[in-house]
């Protein structure tokens, strides 16, 4: 069975992040899942296709859970939830310890990096996303 890897990233929540209430502005939480979801892609792409290929995001769906403020220490868990053409489908959870801050569902699009025309990941790239688990 193949099963995406996890991948954790954790988040330096920034004075410029407050907003005029004193915790996070909501735009930064955007700026925090594309961090995270590029550094995914960074890390376990092999280095030829991190070089030919960029990502634009399509879409995200945030669901606010709890505020984050200056000085809280948190960890994004980014997991790649499919791959369908040239669209990949991730689910970003934004947490304080055990404490879920928010959740978030995105799409992506792969481009070429020359040309920026929508682009395919060979097969062999895709599985490095999806390693196969062996059932105990």
């Amino acid at each position: 069975m193949n099963q995406p890897l996890p991948h954790l990233f954790a988040i330096p929540v920034d004075p410029a992040d407050i907003d005029f209430m004193g915790h996070v502005n909501n735009a930064s939480y955007l700026k925090w899942v594309q961090d995270a979801v590029i550094d995914h892609w960074r890390t376990l792409a092999p280095t030829d296709a991190v070089a030919q290929h960029l990502w634009v995001a399509l879409k995200h769906e945030i669901t606010y859970r709890r505020p984050t403020f200056l000085g809280d220490e948190v960890i994004a868990t980014v997991l790649l939830e499919k791959f369908h053409g040239t669209r990949a489908f991730y689910e970003t959870v934004i947490r304080r310890g055990e404490e879920v801050l928010a959740e978030v569902k995105s799409s992506w699009c792969c481009i070429d990096a020359e040309t920026l025309r929508p682009a395919r990941l060979a097969r062999d790239v895709i599985a490095r996303f999806f390693p196969v688990v062996e059932a105990s």
